[in-house]
This record gives C-alpha cells, sequence and structure tokens, in this order.
C-alpha cells in the first residue's frame, strides 16, 4: 500500500470521525439546530454537511447560490462519468477512431490542427450550454425550484407529478450527481495513478 493510498485512508477516517454522532445531547442539538438542516439536500449519513461553515449565516441567497452550484457540476460530472466510460468501451464518432479514450485525448487532439478544432468546437458548445441552461431573469416566469431551467418552454412532464414525486426526483438527480462528481474525480485519479478500477482491468 503506498503512501497515496494511506493519505486518502487517513483523510476519509479524520473526515468521518468530525462528522460522526456526537455523544453528548445538548451537542447533538445544536447540530439539528443548523440552518438547512431540514432541506431535502440534507441526507444521512452526513446530513448537513458543511464542514466550512460557509452557510453558517443562514443565508437562503448564499444557500440557493451553492445548491445551483452543486446541482450544475453534478450535471456536468454525470455527462463527464458517461462520457469516460463510452470511450473507454471504444465507441467512437466516425473519423475519431484513433482518438485514445481517458486524458490521452486531449494530448492527441493537441497535437494537430484538426484536433484542436474539435476542441475549439468543444469550448463552444460548452460557453453555449452555459448560457442557454440558466433561469432567464427577463422572462415572465419564475422558476419553480434552483436549477430549474425550464424557463416555460420545456417541461416533458414534470408539471404532471405531485409534490411527492418531484421531491423524490429532485433527491435522484442531487445524489447521482454527487455520485458523479465522486465517480469522474476517481476514474481520473485512477488512471493517473496507473490503475484500472473498470470492468476488465481496462486502463485509458
Amino acid at each position: 500500500m503506498n503512501t497515496f493510498t494511506l493519505t486518502l485512508i487517513a483523510a476519509a477516517a479524520g473526515s468521518a470521525a468530525a462528522f460522526a454522532p456526537s455523544q453528548q445531547g445538548r451537542a447533538s442539538s445544536a447540530v439539528e439546530a443548523k440552518a438547512f438542516s431540514d432541506d431535502f439536500g440534507a441526507m444521512a449519513p452526513l446530513g448537513l454537511f458543511d464542514p466550512l461553515g460557509l452557510i453558517e449565516d443562514g443565508s437562503q441567497k448564499k444557500f440557493d447560490m451553492l445548491r445551483e452550484y452543486e446541482l450544475t457540476h453534478g450535471r456536468v460530472s454525470m455527462l463527464a462519468v458517461t462520457g469516460y466510460l463510452v470511450t473507454a468501451a471504444g465507441i467512437r464518432f466516425p473519423g475519431a477512431g484513433d482518438v485514445p479514450a481517458g486524458l490521452k485525448a486531449f494530448d492527441y487532439l493537441l497535437a494537430s490542427k484538426d484536433g484542436q478544432n474539435v476542441l475549439l468546437q468543444m469550448l463552444a458548445f460548452m460557453a453555449v450550454a452555459t448560457i442557454v441552461n440558466r433561469d432567464a431573469e427577463w422572462l415572465d416566469n419564475e422558476a419553480e425550484f434552483v436549477g430549474d431551467y425550464r424557463n416555460g418552454s420545456l417541461d416533458f412532464g414534470w408539471d404532471k407529478f405531485d409534490a411527492e414525486t418531484k421531491l423524490k426526483k429532485r433527491k435522484i438527480e442531487l445524489n447521482n450527481g454527487r455520485a458523479a462528481m465522486m465517480g469522474i474525480w476517481g476514474l481520473v485519479v485512477h488512471e493517473g495513478l496507473g490503475v484500472s478500477i473498470l470492468p476488465g482491468n481496462i486502463l485509458p
């Protein structure tokens, strides 16, 4: 077991100990009384996870901003994990059969003019997606919740769900996004270490 692995285990153990339930009733009550501890994003086993105290002041505006960041990063990470796994499985767009999987794709694309054009197209797409996927404040439309970017034009049956189903689906998205953020980070770190965590010991 190398030093890097031991460091990760120690950090995880320290984090778990820091947020373990307190044995003193008074301390537990104080934790439960924290602002936003009853939000649907505060889930077991950690409950409200705010180790840096970013929302201790109870500011709803700051909380909504951080939740929007969390949702955005989660959505991007879900796409990143999907793309990573799809390319690791050998699936490519026509004409991109020689592009390697994983992080090596960037070096490959940067090495040629055509590859650089692909990277510029990716950058342009991300810029447009960032502009489009946000709450259109200039429209006569009110977002139902933080991260609701339908702007009165998309529905996909959402308005037909009852309140309980909507909350359930929002929890699913939040948890999937959190898992994907850790997932893409794990894939990138293991690729850097040269240790595969994919089926068949595939290492991009």
